[in-house]
């Protein structure tokens, strides 16, 4: 065969390819998306509650900051053996399930009224929600050889910065209009209405969701040959141990999870302080507040994707994470200079969520090119749930260092330098390990 003509074949096997994969995200993607969008509202709209809740409930910044993080502590212990689960029972009913859980036990978080019942349902929500997002990250696995994968999983996370987008304005919405309503409190009405979703997005999980290529009724069986295939020439390289301890002994996954910890400490001290951080600016109204927090997830969107796209057409992976993580280091350091400029404050503000909110979905391309099989469902998890331990220790610090100094700056500061951490220990991790 001529060259032009195998260079034909192969254009054509990769338009084919292509075809495959596009239909594949339309399927999946869309679905997936909307999971993490409810998850995420459901997981941070606490910070939005903080703004009535404290003052209503007698909460100083550290009660809160503990109560926010203490989320991550229940999370941290049922995540490995969530992920497991998922593993051996299959996505579609083990996502519906921790969606429905968690959907209830955030409704119960209107009936708080202590400190100590504050945090009892934290660690539970924490529980209830924990293998949601290292099982969606294992499931795409099946689904994407690592070439694809890192512009999928930022578009899967996109869902943080939509959550943003709409999830703030809707929050500050809810406790402004329904305040009173029913002789309940606006932050209450948030908490229940805001939890409906997850129980009937979980419900439509049952229904639509596929466990595998091979169960997907939707794909002809030319086409799940073609995704098999791609899959299977992508994990030829891996670890594909059959033992989930594997991974506990894998001094590479350990070292994943340092990373991971830094780059979580920045976005969930991001996430969850947002609203006070605006607030800290000058702004009062709840309305408002949640409308000028939406502006930084614009920004993180557009940059999410982005470097998702370049990182999978350039097959790089470390310079994708550095560069992110070095703008979510100079927005936290110019943010806390300007905390009384709304505006100065905002714009860096805008510059660190696309920075921190950026590096999670990069950060992934980098454990799933090297781990497979049983080791990567155990591996993922083990990384996961220790990087989010960063989500106990990040808004517990920041609370705490708010009642210290009166200022959100000493807090900004920590975040930046923990970006700069991750992203030397980025550098630190061989290219030809995970540039793939």
């Amino acid at each position: 065969m001529s060259s032009i003509a195998q260079q034909q074949t192969g254009t054509a096997i990769m338009s084919r390819e292509d075809s495959v994969f596009s239909k594949v995200s339309w399927r999946i993607v869309p679905l997936i998306i909307l999971c993490y969008v409810v998850s995420y509202l459901d997981r941070v709209n606490v910070g939005f509650a903080k703004l009535q809740m404290s003052q209503q409930l007698g909460f100083s910044e550290t009660m809160f900051g503990l109560g926010a993080g203490i989320f991550f502590l229940g999370y941290f212990l049922f995540e490995v053996p969530s992920n497991l689960a998922l593993s051996r029972f299959g996505a579609k009913v083990w996502i519906a399930r921790i969606m429905i859980t968690w959907g209830l036990v955030s409704a119960g978080f209107a009936f708080v009224n202590t400190p100590t019942a504050f945090y009892v349902m934290r660690f539970l929500l924490g529980l209830a929600e924990a293998g949601f997002y290292p099982g969606i990250i294992l499931y795409l696995t099946y689904w994407y050889p690592s070439h694809r994968r890192a512009k999928i999983v930022a578009m899967f996370m996109s869902a943080i910065p939509v959550s943003g987008i709409f999830g703030n304005p809707l929050s500050g919405f809810i406790m402004d209009a329904f305040g009173g309503v029913g002789g309940w409190a606006g932050w209450q009405w948030m908490f229940v209405i805001e939890a409906v979703p997850a129980v009937l997005v979980g419900l439509v999980v049952l229904y639509y969701l596929d466990d595998s290529v091979a169960k997907a009724k939707w794909l002809s069986e030319e086409e799940k040959s073609v995704v098999a295939q791609a899959i299977a020439e992508d994990t030829k390289h891996k670890d594909h141990s059959a033992h989930a301890l594997s991974a506990f002994k894998d001094a590479r996954v350990w070292f994943m999870s340092l990373i991971y910890f830094c780059f979580v400490m920045g976005q969930y001290g991001l996430t969850f302080w947002m609203p006070t951080f605006i607030k800290s600016t000058g702004v009062t109204s709840n309305l408002s507040i949640g409308v000028l927090s939406a502006i930084p997830f614009l920004s993180a969107i557009i940059a999410m994707n982005g470097f998702g796209r370049s990182a999978d057409a350039r097959r790089e992976r470390r310079w994708h994470l550095v560069i992110p993580a070095m703008m979510g280091t100079v927005g936290f350091v110019v943010a806390a200079s300007f905390t009384q400029n709304t505006a100065v404050s905002l714009v860096f503000l805008s510059l660190a969520a696309a920075g921190v909110l950026t590096c999670a979905p990069l950060f992934w391309s980098l454990p799933t090119a090297f781990l497979g099989g049983t080791a990567a469902a155990a591996g993922i998890a083990v990384i996961n749930s220790v990087g989010n331990l960063a989500g106990f220790v990040s808004p517990y610090l920041i609370g705490t260092l708010k009642d210290m100094t009166g200022s959100t700056a000493a807090g900004m500061y920590v975040l930046a330098g923990s970006l700069v951490v991750g992203a030397i220990a980025v550098l630190r991790t061989p290219a030809k390990l995970v540039n793939r």
